[in-house]
């Protein structure tokens, strides 16, 4: 079995693929900072073969994964940052910076569509723009759903705030504290997407394909002015694509990955 990680400041989303015929076996989550090998929550190290990481959790984080990988024997690929890989030219001055599942992400986005918007809807909101050269242009980062509104609990008292809510309704003004607090969270999670999309389409003159992905990606899609494409494996995607493993992978068919279509 391939153990894939995704290896946040929270939470480790990981994913159990077979080896040979190319299924996902298996998915779950585990609090970064718990001990995995202790824990019911991820797969036995004593039945993979092979492990790839998204790690952005830091250094503590990766030491603890590469003890395990000794104890087991697991070969270990973990992705990083790099200049250029696979026909996309990192757009940041600094390319190691760029945080690794935003890389993935950007990789995944330009081999599955070429010219994209990615965005990332997790606990922060991320939005990388990569041009049908491969030129990635850099990217937004701003506080996602979830988080802006356990901001809000926090510095307003009293006021119930729901993280599922459906997005039906949400872009009319809130006629209780309640509502006015969840509808503004949407707006300014769906406002800066679209801000960030349609200046790219007005200074490049052209319109490309945008690719959600993170937790809260179906919610913030309702609310879009373009039709996006959602892409739950899409971290794991950029995995498969700089360690392919599978005949499928070596083929350049990953996991998820959407038909092209505005």
């Amino acid at each position: 079995m391939i153990l894939d990680l995704d290896i946040g400041n929270t939470l480790t989303k990981w994913r159990l693929k077979h080896i040979t015929d190319n299924r996902v076996v298996d998915r779950g989550s585990i609090w970064t900072r718990d001990r995995w090998e202790d824990s019911e929550e991820i797969p036995d190290f004593r039945d993979i073969k092979l492990m790839r990481v998204s790690n952005v959790a830091g250094k503590e984080v990766l030491s603890e994964l590469e003890r395990i990988s000794r104890r087991y024997r697991i070969p270990l690929h973990i992705a990083r940052s790099t200049e250029r890989f696979a026909g996309v030219r990192n757009g940041y001055k600094e390319p190691a910076k760029l945080g690794v599942d935003r890389w993935l992400g950007v990789l995944a986005g330009y081999h599955a569509m070429g010219g994209c918007c990615v965005v990332d809807c997790g606990s922060a909101i991320t939005i990388d723009l990569v041009l049908g050269g491969g030129e990635h242009l850099g990217g937004y980062i701003a506080p996602g759903v979830r988080l802006m509104k356990e901001s809000l609990k926090l510095g307003t008292r009293n006021v119930p705030v729901d993280p599922d809510e459906n997005h039906k309704g949400l872009m009319t003004p809130g006629t209780t504290t309640h509502e006015a607090v969840s509808h503004g969270i949407y707006l300014a999670a769906i406002g800066q997407i679209n801000l960030a999309y349609e200046q790219m389409v007005r200074h490049h003159l052209i319109k490309m394909p945008m690719i959600l992905t993170g937790g809260d990606a179906l919610l913030v899609s309702g609310g879009l002015e373009i039709k996006a494409l959602c892409w739950p494996d899409m971290v794991y995607a950029g995995l498969e694509l700089m360690f392919p493993v599978t005949q499928a992978e070596k083929k350049g068919d990953l996991t998820g990955m959407p038909c092209k279509e505005l």
